[in-house]
């Protein structure tokens, strides 16, 4: 018709254009342009005038549809009459198809998808059987209908074809469900969604002819065929409706499925299909939840199909294939070995060769973990996709039933029946989207869920492996975050990622329908947003920049933290505080920064957003205002989301990075060493005896670095034991690492025959109780268990213990000294049974007589392990006489090997050392030379001891009960108990309702008039909003009213300026709302820091780090950045759907009627909701912090794990906590779908009374309002959905401001600095100590660790400090410190009393060098001097001084060395060497030693000895000393018993009084 039209406008003027000038040459250019011109103008005339005529003609015959009297006595009959009906054609062609069409078309995927997913076989039930006779009876009722047609037939009553086909079709189709309700028993599906819809569509379509068949039954009564076809009809009918009441019930469960055997599963699994979508399934929870805060055993069990058993090896096994098909691009890199070298892995045999390789490998690209996450993730996904595409669908549907609506209360004379039919159509399409989008945000969240399972799975299990090169990128922290808002970010991500492609979509559309009704003048809408598209990009670049740099700041932050918490007792000890919380504000003042910068961005993206609507408006007539008012509502919502959703996409695809960097880390080569020649039978003659083996071996610790060890031959006969010594730093350790396979093997190969049991050198103790750290996963044998623990000393400990060997162990074995736990790392060793073992310096945390019984009944000759195959890293030489081969190491070589007699008769080195260490000449005579040597001075030398009672910075717990070792006293179990479950209780949750003074503590953190300003913005932004649209009501009626020209520029105007005041108030809120909340949360993490460093050490001691470090990471990250976008989020919903209350009510006021029940009823069900979800929120960030501690433990003992053989284990239990806080998620994410629908109901029905008022009232009412108030009504249901998931997210989140807040008031020391008590800056001049009738206690309720302690000691004195474990001698010294604060009596220096100045002033006067030697990461030069008040001179003298000055000036980078976390790179004994620079730095006029000497080899020590003598020479010196031979020379000697002064004096003069001190030097062997 358009072509015909075309040609009859252009021929005419063709023709005479071409007859008047065509073929006339003479003609002028001027005039052939004035010709052109004339002619165009005619065209355009003659193109309007047609289609002006046509269009009129078109309309007309619409109007009249006079053409055709059938098709107008159709629309009479169907729509133009208050009693409408459809034409018997229509009823069984369209209404009778749709079903069958909708099941033959769904049928074929869904069988398949059946198949695939069969989940077992369900006995046939009576529901079973009546679904089934039903189905047929329907089947037959059809063939009884097509039969009565042929009946006609043969009466020669001829019906048209469709009487035939409809049976048929239906028939068959009847026939089809009834196969799938068997194949669906068959294949264990409880409830069928596909059968559901199909007899809904049933009933749905069945409802007309229904209301038809009555109709013509009033006027055809006697008609027999009639009445045989009613018959059937009602019949098929009554059996569809029964069908679809039979769908909503259940079948049972499947044979053999695991409801039946799980105590609490959950029941989404047996839900039927409407259950499902309305997951009504959920209720019982709410309910539960609602009466009683919920509990963890309330919680059901996972899903099987969510939990880490399932999820992480798929994820895991398409992660290895993308590594294998990058691998085989880059088959160069790879080249097998060459036959020769089987054990020699990698072939690579030159360091050049490996250079070479090096150098290549860091060109190819790396495996994608996105490609990964796709495969295993996206097929599921994909299906809330298909339902998102649905909704989006559906949303545009509402615009144009409004339109019709507007137009119908418009026509005075239409039937009424419209306007209600349109009320309830808007009404159920809005229901359909409802119950879609929800389907659609299920599939999301569970995707999310997944995908943290799968990420942190796989996070975890990589950590076990990575090579220590790998380690020293990623700290515990860094690993920390990838778990905890790395993989919370992908969560986050995935219920957003849909909008990526569905918000263009959406707009696209939008934009289509806003065209439609507004013509070109969109256009100017949509220039302005393909103007901002680059803005947001830009933004979005910006963003993404600054997100990269804000997580290297919280990195660095949390990094920072760890490692203070971990030295925080250093820290208080040596009064740097101060310093150290300057770095951690530094980074957080950094950090603040780029969340500024990011804030203002997202401020300047929603304004450009906000306002973009308001520049595509046009002169406007009410169906077009007010349609194209909800398009633009709609249109809005995708264009809000945007922004956030490409900001979401950046900071994920940041993590994303940084997680596929994390798992592309190298990993310990498995095969470095040789485990495959097991040892099994005795061995023979012609086998090689030899247990351990390493041939030309040359390892380091990173690819990178230099070799650690070079040239190493061993060969260790079975059942032998080898003794490995040698000075501080030259190797010993990392040889047993290389033993186990953990450092890079570069050359040479090593092979150990059967199992290994690994004792480090720090014994790794886990948060379990004492019997589980010994057994580790083998079974309990009760015999075996206690020769155990008789061998390694520990069953006199377990009786001081409260609950024996069932006590539980806290985090990094606080409640145990550091004998204790090296002595369980032993027996863990020993219960094990492995076939060889390697012992790194066990026996230097014990006392001296500790260490030879243990020597005696573990290690030595004659000890448990006499069979075994025993490598023992030690420094006592007493024990060297009993080791078959001794190899002593130098520099990472070895410098001699050989039994004792063969190296003594070598006179080498060796030799030349033990004669210095011995007292008496070593008579070289195999009987004698043993016995001598064991009782000569060399033992007391030998143990490096570590003292029994270890200060580690948590230490105390327990101690207070081992210091009286009260065997023969009753044990008071009453006292202790509790004592122990303090130790380790779990993390308090809060219950019920979030207070209200939580949020006053944040709107405070905020500031209260800021909070109030910002209220008021929001409320002036919704009144700019409200306004703008009131005005285009009023405009449109403008139009209705012919006022439009006169009024236009004002009209336009006065919107213009509303919209753009909307959007400057939008910025301004936004801007403001960032101040405000970077503002507390700098307020927020402050007074959490600052407390933290003045809270007393004892809270430290009875808090695992994992919960205070949860507070400075998880908690800080979502005040910082999840609670201020939560914040805005609600007060622009709680804003929004207020103005839509009011806009409602002000337009059509009966709806007031309606709001107060709706209102009551949304109370109802928020407040059933809240109380649930808050609980469950808090159960999940209690279950949380689990996974990090077992984490942070797991990375410490990695290579005890190892060496173990127990990675799987871990694994599991990793696996069981993760599914243990998704437990808790899950039901979360559910109970937000829950509420959604029942929320959105309400909207819905909110859109239903607002038309239907609108319908009745529409005599009175003008088009305007009526467009207002239904497009607001639209609007109202995500606004109220969403209002409810902000309050109840703005609750969970503002458990973060609880939680921070809660350990921003945990109890303070005493005050740093005292103004009016300040001693004098050369005070104390003297270093004179006095001890008036002084008593402490660790904690209130406990009992007294020094009773009543008076001695006086005059400044320059050395006094020696012994006693046995547990007498109270570094309390003693703590107390110099206060560290603990007396329960009684005094402690004076110089005469002042140290319990009145402030702290500071009184420990930076102090020094000591504690047990375990903390170093912080950093610079060796921060280490040694944080505040810098030293040059470099003094510096280099200190560590001349402590012979430290050789080791660091061969560095690189000299004083800058980079210290790793805790000091890592540096072996124990040179730790201890820095903490004695540290001290002769500060040369205070009083030293605490304690037990300083341990890690150290006996020469070093010697050393040190001699230093401090000479340094220390006029200062008062106290030494806790294991090591008598140490203090033998000191003034005087004060032996502790039970926290009281047993004995003090000379060391002479008790040695004379055969008391205490005697018989502890009888027992060293320094005395006859």
């Amino acid at each position: 018709m358009s072509k015909g039209l075309l040609t009859l406008i252009t021929k005419p003027q063709s023709q005479q254009f071409d007859s008047r000038f065509g073929h006339n040459d003479k003609v002028s250019n001027n005039d052939r342009r004035n010709i052109y011109i004339h002619s165009l103008i005619s065209l355009v005339t003659g193109i309007k005038q047609r289609v002006a005529q046509w269009l009129e003609r078109w309309a007309r015959k619409r109007k009249v549809a006079g053409s055709n009297p059938r098709a107008d006595k159709v629309a009479n009959q169907t729509l133009h009459t208050d009693s409408p009906d459809l034409p018997e054609c229509f009823q069984l062609s369209v209404l009778s198809w749709l079903p069958c069409v909708y099941l033959w078309l769904a049928c074929p995927p869904y069988i398949f998808y059946v198949q695939r997913n069969n989940m077992g076989y369900i006995m046939m039930s009576v529901l079973n059987r009546v679904k089934t006779v039903f189905a047929l009876l329907l089947w037959i009722v059809c063939w009884a209908d097509l039969f009565g047609t042929f009946h006609e037939l043969h009466q020669g009553d001829t019906r048209p074809p469709i009487y035939f086909v409809t049976p048929l079709v239906v028939g068959i189709t009847m026939l089809l469900a009834t196969f799938l309700i068997q194949f669906e028993r068959l294949r264990g599906v409880q409830s069928s969604g596909i059968l559901f819809i199909f007899w809904f569509l049933s009933v749905l379509c069945a409802i007309v002819p229904f209301r038809s068949k009555i109709l013509q039954a009033k006027v055809r009564s006697r008609d027999v065929v009639l009445g045989l076809r009613f018959i059937t009809f009602y019949l098929y009918f009554s059996l569809v409706v029964s069908q679809l009441i039979l769908c909503c019930f259940n079948e049972k469960p499947p044979l053999f499925s695991n409801v039946d055997t799980d105590p609490n599963p959950c029941p989404q699994s047996t839900a039927g299909f409407l259950s499902t979508m309305t997951f009504w399934w959920f209720t019982s929870m709410a309910i539960k939840g609602y009466k009683n805060p919920l509990e963890a055993k309330d919680l059901w069990s996972l899903n099987k199909r969510d939990s880490s058993e399932e999820v992480v090896p798929k994820l895991l096994k398409e992660w290895d294939l993308e590594q294998i098909k990058i691998r085989s691009t880059q088959a160069l890199y790879s080249k097998p070995p060459p036959a020769g070298e089987s054990n020699h892995v990698g072939g690579e045999n030159s360091p050049e060769e490996v250079e070479v390789l090096l150098s290549k490998k860091r060109t190819p690209k790396k495996p994608s973990f996105l490609r990964s996450l796709i495969k295993a993730f996206g097929p599921y996904f994909l299906i809330g996709s298909a339902f998102k595409l649905l909704q989006d669908l559906i949303t545009f549907v509402n615009p144009q039933l409004l339109s019709l609506l507007i137009s119908f209360t418009k026509q005075k004379e239409a039937p009424t029946w419209w306007g209600y039919a349109l009320a309830f159509l808007m009404f159920f399409t809005a229901f359909l989207q409802t119950l879609i989008l929800h389907q659609h945000f299920q599939y999301c969240f569970v995707t999310g869920m997944r995908l943290r399972t799968a990420i942190i799975g796989a996070i975890y299990r990589k950590s076990l492996i990575i090579t220590n090169a790998a380690k020293r990128t990623s700290t515990v922290g860094e690993i920390v975050n990838l778990m905890s808002v790395d993989a919370q970010r992908f969560m986050d991500l995935t219920t957003f990622l849909n909008m990526l492609w569905s918000a263009p979509l959406q707009i696209i559309l939008a934009l289509y329908f806003l065209w439609q009704n507004l013509g070109p003048s969109v256009l100017a809408g949509v220039a302005v947003m393909i103007l901002l598209i680059p803005l947001n990009a830009a933004i979005a670049v910006r963003t993404r920049a600054y997100q990269v740099e804000q997580m290297h700041y919280k990195d660095a932050r949390i990094k920072l933290m760890n490692e203070i918490l971990n030295g925080i007792k250093v820290l208080k000890l040596y009064a740097w505080e101060n310093s150290f919380k300057e770095k951690v504000l530094e980074i957080r003042q950094k950090e603040l920064n780029v969340l500024r910068k990011t804030a203002y961005l997202g401020a300047l993206s929603t304004m450009a957003w906000t306002s973009a609507p308001f520049l595509v408006r046009d002169t406007l007539y009410v169906t077009k205002a007010f349609v194209s008012l909800s398009l633009f509502n709609i249109l809005r919502f995708p264009l809000n989301m945007l922004p956030q959703v490409i900001s979401s996409v950046v900071q994920a695809s940041v993590s994303l990075k940084r997680i596929q960097d994390f798992l592309s880390h190298e990993e310990l080569d498995p095969e470095s060493v040789d485990r495959n020649n097991t040892v099994s039978g005795p061995p023979t003659p012609n086998r090689n005896h030899s247990s351990v083996t390493v041939v030309n071996g040359k390892f380091t610790w990173a690819k990178q670095d230099p070799p650690a060890l070079h040239n190493i031959n061993l060969m260790v006969p079975q059942s032998s034991l080898l003794a490995v010594v040698g000075h501080v730093g030259c190797g010993k350790s990392s040889l047993v690492s290389a033993l186990l396979g953990e450092m890079e093997k570069l050359e040479g190969q090593i092979s150990i025959r059967g199992s290994v049991a690994y004792v480090p050198q720090q014994a790794w103790i886990q948060n379990a109780t004492l019997r589980d750290n010994i057994l580790f996963g083998k079974a309990y044998n009760e015999q075996k268990y206690r020769s155990c623990l008789e061998a390694c000393a520990l069953t006199p400990d377990l009786e001081v213990l409260p609950g024996g060997d069932l006590t539980e162990i806290g985090e990094k074995g606080i409640n145990l000294s550091g004998g204790q736990r090296q002595r369980v790392s032993l027996a863990r060793a020993l219960y094990n049974e492995a076939d060889v073992y390697l012992l790194d310096d066990p026996l230097s945390a014990v006392d001296s007589h500790v260490a030879k019984h243990i020597f005696d009944h573990v290690i030595g000759p004659e000890g448990a392990l006499q069979g075994k195959t025993r490598i023992l890293v030690t420094h006592g030489i007493s024990f060297l006489p009993q080791v078959d081969n001794i190899m002593v190491m130098v520099e990472g070589r070895v410098s001699e090997m050989g039994s004792y007699q063969e190296l003594l008769q070598q006179n080498g080195a060796f030799a030349e050392f033990l004669r210095n260490y011995s007292l008496e000449d070593i008579i070289e005579d195999e009987a004698t030379g043993t016995t001598i040597c064991y009782y000569s001075r060399g033992i007391q030398n030998s143990l490096s001891v570590i003292s029994g009672d270890l200060e580690n910075p948590r230490s105390k717990s327990v101690r207070r009960r081992l210091c009286s070792e009260r065997k023969h006293a009753e044990p008071d179990p009453e006292k202790k108990l509790p004592k122990v479950e303090k130790l380790i209780q779990a993390e308090t949750t809060e219950t019920g309702r979030v207070k209200s003074k939580v949020f006053w503590e944040y709107a405070k953190a905020v500031g209260p008039l800021l909070t109030l300003f910002i209220c008021f913005l929001y409320g002036c932004q919704s009144a700019a909003a409200i306004g703008a649209n009131v005005w285009l009501s009023q405009w449109t009626n403008d139009a209705a009213q012919n006022m439009t020209q006169e009024n236009v520029s004002m009209r336009v105007g006065v919107y213009a300026a509303l919209g753009i005041t909307q959007g400057i108030l939008v910025m301004v809120s936004s801007f403001t709302l960032a101040m405000g909340n970077i503002g507390a949360a700098r307020k927020l993490h402050y007074a959490l820091l600052d407390n933290k460093f003045h809270t007393p050490q004892s809270f430290f001691d009875t808090t695992p780090i994992g919960r205070v470090i949860n507070r400075f990471s998880k908690d800080i990250y979502v005040i910082d950045e999840a609670l201020p976008s939560t914040v805005l989020m609600f007060l622009g919903t709680f804003f929004s759907s207020l103005s839509t209350m009011i806009v409602i009510v002000a337009s059509t006021p009966i709806f007031a009627v309606v709001i107060a029940p709706l209102t009551f009823i949304y109370v109802f069900v928020q407040r059933f909701y809240v109380a649930t979800s808050r609980q469950l929120k808090r159960l999940e960030s209690v279950t949380r912090s689990p996974i990090y501690s077992h984490f942070s433990e797991t990375v410490t003992g990695s290579s005890v794990i190892r060496a173990y053989g127990r990675r799987d284990a871990f694994v599991l239990m990793s696996d069981v906590k993760v599914d243990d806080n998704q437990k808790s998620y899950y039901p979360g994410i559910v109970a937000n779908r829950w509420l959604g629908v029942r929320i959105e109901f309400i909207g819905n029905c909110i859109v239903l009374f607002a038309a239907l008022f609108a319908v009745i009232g529409k005599d009175n009412l003008n088009p305007g309002l009526v467009g207002l108030s239904v497009s607001y009504a639209l609007l109202v249901t995500m606004s109220l959905n969403w209002m409810v998931r902000m309050t109840s997210d703005l609750e969970s989140n503002i458990v973060a401001v609880e939680r921070v807040k809660e350990y921003s008031e945990t109890k303070i020391e005493a005050p740093w600095e005292v103004e009016d008590k300040k001693p004098s800056p050369d005070w104390p001049s003297q270093g004179k100590v006095e001890f008036l009738d002084y008593s402490v206690r660790y904690r209130e309720g406990l009992d007294l660790v020094l009773k009543n302690l008076t001695l006086s000691v005059v400044g320059g004195e050395k006094i020696g400090i012994v006693g046995r474990t547990g007498a109270g001698k570094s309390s003693m010294t703590l107390c110099l410190f206060r560290l603990l604060e007396a329960a009684g009596g005094e402690i004076t220096i110089d005469g002042v009393k140290i319990s009145e100045i402030g702290l500071h002033d009184l420990r930076s006067k102090l020094t000591i060098i504690p047990q375990e030697p903390v170093l912080f990461s950093g610079s060796l030069r921060m280490n040694l001097d944080p505040f810098e008040k030293y040059n470099d001179g003094e510096v280099w003298k200190a560590l001349e001084l402590s012979h430290l000055n050789k080791f660091v000036s061969n560095q690189p980078a000299k004083l800058e060395l980079e210290c790793s976390e805790g000091g890592e790179n540096l072996s124990v004994g040179q730790r201890q060497l820095v903490c004695l620079a540290r001290a002769l730095l500060r040369k205070t006029r009083i030293l605490i030693l304690d037990e300083a000497t341990a890690a150290i080899d006996l020469e070093t020590d010697d050393l040190i000895q001699s230093t401090i003598r000479t340094q220390f020479e006029d200062c008062t010196v106290f030494t806790i000393a294991h090591r008598l031979n140490t203090i033998m020379d000191y003034t005087r000697v004060l032996v502790l018993d039970k926290g009281q002064v047993a004995e003090f004096d000379t060391p002479s003069k008790l040695l004379s009084k055969r008391g205490i001190f005697y018989g502890m030097a009888k027992d060293a062997g320094l005395t006859q």
